[in-house]
């Protein structure tokens, strides 16, 4: 089995016999070091004649795997002037140590006269205007892809290091994945990675480098910071010229980037642009995001000296989270390049910046002339504006994207792994490919988590010996819940009362069971189903619900439908605002009980269909026999003097008496949504909506239905409303939430009001960007007409952000208006600042409340950051 394991590696990676492949090769190897003395990590290592390239380790070492021959090996790292060897390979080892000298940097005397613009800025306009050119330079491409990911846990919590020792982990292992993988580039903007080998400890993990890998610095974002090469750039940054340097017969520019205001979304550092090409030749940018540093270093070389490409991408990442201390190095090598070009740009031309030179005449976007029509004068006429090139690679990308008919996709990417990959640890095999050595961390961490894989897959086995002899339920699950399989394609989970316990005033204590099935029919349909059992301790009554949700569809056109009943309590508001864990608190704690509940005996049957990937159809109609509760409980753990629990029944602006008898309805709701304009990325053919890139239209319209199997309610109630989130400014983000509707038809039952999601307890719990936080729950709800806006933007650099220590941690500002207008509301309205991200994880807010714009009230909130989801992206 391993020499044919052996020989399915060789036909996949040489195309030849493995042993017989090894055995004409021998190794150049060595140290790169500074004229210090200095190790230089990561520096590149590129044979020119075979368009391939490799690295050095962290520790400066590097080792190339030659057949016989004569090669050009160029040493290169940022800052050092390149170097190239003339080795001749023949069986013996070669061991070839470098000393790489300081780049000599040569300053233009003429272009830094005092008085004069900085020329780097004339330099930097020059490549944003052909930013453009060089993403649609190449009709396709393939190369050979290296990717390395190594981790280090430096430090971790006092109270944890004991346990994280007992694992075999520490400060001098690292956590390492390897893939080799072959990367096909189609225009306009699909990528292909076809995995031909991974390495890694523990499980055998997939590691894409598709993704990270193609990230172009000549689009306007990189990882949602702004580009030095973004048509807003120079909003965003400051540019001083370094001077310049030779590179065979190339001239290459230094240019230092600064931003005009330190912190997330922007990079600090250097980048090097090649002169009358204006490509990138290498960069070395850093950026924060959420207080972790990101320093990335790229190169690139000309191929088939027409195209300038990333042979080497770099992302060191620092950082301390919840107290761990963590360093990640990523690498990624590409090599064997196949190019095709673009043949509408098979032509170079002469970038003039208007602003300092003479402007080529005529203009050739004053031309009424087709996009063919014009690429064909601009390769006779060799010169163009910056302004007009811009202008357009524009008109020319938009022209593509209708032809490849992907106005809605962003990017494509997609990744094969098939039976031909091969998942392995064959030392033999990875270090004959390898094209930058293992550092000692990370030799010691593939030994120390292989022989950890070893030892738990034995635990493993013994634990399953041990639960095959265990069936049914036990004790203890009836108390603290568990997973169970029921079949291959059957789970069970079961919310018991140890973590369903809570406490209202009308309950009192009460819990709840919940058994939860999960059956997957096929790969996009899915039944959850089971009953919930809920018994109140201050009633002495059980009652319970039974639902059925069947989902069909695929992610983006996930539909469901729904049959649901029995005898059950819920919020007045349908949405719940009051978290009953932070009710439970407030009661017992605080003597402040929000929740208020009614009980229903119903069946309500539900519908969601998506319709197409930006349309969505919701319906439901529901018959159910309604009933006010009264309070049943006092009980709290701390008496507060002179305070007791209000009714169960909420005080109400528009409706004296909230309670009402024992009723039927019968209620109808259909609910529309509408996203235009949402654009896509393909990941392994897998749509993934792109956040912001479309606002989201709402319709819904409720009525309620008499003299139907006995209602006694009849009412119709229409809502219209608008949701959108983009980003504007210097990385500010911004949510608009706008809602109106109108009762045509009065319901005098209090459930059936229009309810606004308001907020009396000391925590936010609700969607941040479109609640309330000092809003009474009931006394403005209504059954007329209603207006709500919420406006909620969070920047980058407000007040205490000014600070830079603040912002490279990742704290930012929130401030936010919250309107309701109803008969009774006298245009209620919040105010509020916030801090958001302490901790990577709270938020802060002070607000104000206004009726009539008359100061009303304030209030101190804590809640969970706006966007903890990107924490864990």
């Amino acid at each position: 089995m391993y020499l044919i394991r052996l020989f399915v590696l060789s036909i996949l990676v040489f195309n030849c016999s493995f042993h017989c492949v090894y055995a004409q090769q021998t190794s150049v190897s060595g140290i790169i070091k500074s004229t210090d003395g200095e190790v230089l990590p990561f520096a590149t290592v590129y044979i020119r004649n075979l368009k391939t390239g490799a690295a050095s380790n962290i520790e400066g070492f590097y080792e190339l795997r030659l057949g016989h021959g004569k090669y050009d090996i160029v040493f290169q790292y940022t800052g050092f002037e390149s170097q190239v060897k003339f080795v001749e390979v023949k069986n013996e080892l070669i061991e070839l140590d470098i000393t790489l000298k300081p780049q000599v940097i040569i300053l233009k005397e003429i272009e830094i006269r005092a008085g004069r613009e900085d020329p780097s800025y004339t330099i930097m306009r020059k490549a944003i205007a052909k930013a453009k050119y060089h993403t649609q330079q190449l009709d396709s491409y393939k190369a050979t892809v290296y990717v390395k990911g190594s981790g280090r846990l430096i430090d971790s919590p006092f109270f944890l290091r004991k346990q994280i020792a007992k694992e075999g982990i520490d400060s001098t292992m690292s956590f390492t994945s390897e893939s080799v993988s072959e990367l096909t580039f189609q225009r306009p903007d699909r990528i292909e990675q076809k995995v031909i080998a991974v390495h890694s400890q523990g499980e055998d993990n997939d590691n894409g480098a598709a993704e990270i890998i193609t990230e172009s610095f000549y689009e306007p974002t990189v990882k949602n910071a702004i580009s030095p090469l973004s048509p807003k750039a120079f909003a965003y940054y400051r540019f001083e010229y370094q001077g310049y340097f030779m590179e065979s017969d190339y001239l290459i520019n230094k240019i230092k980037v600064t931003p005009r205001s330190r912190g997330e979304n922007v990079f600090d550092g250097f980048i090097y642009i090649v002169d009358d090409y204006w490509s990138i030749h290498s960069l070395n940018l850093s950026t924060t995001e959420l207080g972790i540093q990101f320093q990335i270093n790229q190169r690139y070389q000309p191929i088939d000296g027409v195209a300038w490409l990333t042979i080497s991408h770099k992302v060191d990442v620092t950082g301390t989270f919840f107290g761990f201390e963590f360093e990640y190095n990523y690498l990624g090598t590409l090599q064997d390049y196949e190019i095709t070009l673009n043949p509408d740009l098979e032509f170079e031309v002469t970038v003039i910046d208007e602003k300092v030179e003479e402007e080529p005449v005529p203009s050739i976007t004053k031309e009424k002339t087709s996009t063919d029509e014009t690429f064909e004068k601009l390769a006779n006429q060799k010169e163009v504006s910056r302004k007009d090139l811009r202008k357009l690679m524009r008109e020319y990308e938009k022209a593509e994207l209708e032809e490849f008919d992907v106005e809605d996709i962003t990017s494509d990417v997609t990744i094969i792994s098939d039976s031909t990959t091969e998942y392995h640890n064959d030392s033999l095999f990875w270090n004959s490919i390898r094209p930058v050595p293992l550092t000692s961390y990370e030799r010691k961490g593939y030994f120390t988590m292989d022989s950890l894989t070893r030892v738990e897959k034995i635990e493993v086995q013994k634990d399953s010996t041990k639960n095959a002899k265990r069936k049914g339920f036990q004790f203890y699950d009836v108390i603290v819940g568990d997973n169970f399989k029921i079949s291959d394609k059957t789970r069970l989970r079961l919310n018991a009362p140890l973590e369903t316990v809570r406490y209202n005033t009308v309950e009192g204590y009460n819990f709840y069971y919940d058994f939860q099935f999960r059956s997957s029919l096929d790969s996009n349909r899915r039944l959850v189903y089971g009953p919930m059992v809920r018994y109140s301790f201050a009633r002495k009554k059980v009652i319970g619900r039974f639902y059925t949700n069947y989902f069909y569809g695929d992610r983006l056109k996930r539909s469901f439908a729904k049959i649901e009943g029995g005898k059950y309590v819920y919020q007045l508001n349908e949405e719940e605002p009051i978290h009953e864990i932070v009710n439970t608190f407030t009661a017992l704690l605080l003597e402040e009980n929000y929740v208020k509940l009614y009980e229903k005996d119903y069946l309500k049957i539900s519908q969601s269909e998506k319709v197409t990937e930006k349309f969505l159809l919701e319906s439901s109609i529901e018959w159910a026999n309604r009933r006010s509760l009264q309070n049943n409980s006092d009980h709290v753990w701390f008496n507060a003097e002179g305070k007791s629990f209000e009714d169960n029944n909420p005080f109400n602006n528009e409706l004296a008496d909230t309670r009402f008898g024992e009723h039927q309805a019968v209620i109808l709701n259909l609910n529309v949504e509408w996203i235009p304009w949402q654009k896509y990325t393909l990941n392994n053919g897998r749509k993934n909506p792109v956040e912001g890139s479309s606002p989201t239209f709402m319709l819904n319209y409720k009525k309620g239905i008499s003299e139907v199997l006995s209602s006694d309610i009849s009412f119709d109630q229409l809502e219209l409303g608008l949701h959108h989130r983009f980003n504007w400014g210097i990385r500010n983000k911004f949510d608009v939430k706008l809602n109106a509707g109108k009762f045509f038809n009065k319901s005098e039952v209090f459930v059936d009001f229009k309810h606004f999601p308001g907020n009396q307890t000391p925590f936010a719990t609700t969607d941040p960007t479109a609640s309330f936080r000092l809003l009474d729950y009931y006394q403005y709800s209504t059954s007329d007409e209603y207006v709500t806006i919420y406006l909620h933007d969070q920047f980058r650099q407000l007040l205490f952000t000014q600070i830079p220590a603040l912002r490279l941690i990742g704290i930012k500002e929130n401030l936010f208006i919250n309107y309701l207008g109803t008969p009774s509301s006298n245009n209620y309205t919040e105010a509020g600042y916030g801090l958001d991200n302490i901790f990577k994880v709270f938020r802060i807010e002070a607000i104000a409340s206004f009726v009539d714009g008359k100061y009303n009230d304030w209030g101190i909130r804590i809640g969970i950051a706006t966007n903890l989801d990107e924490v864990f992206d």
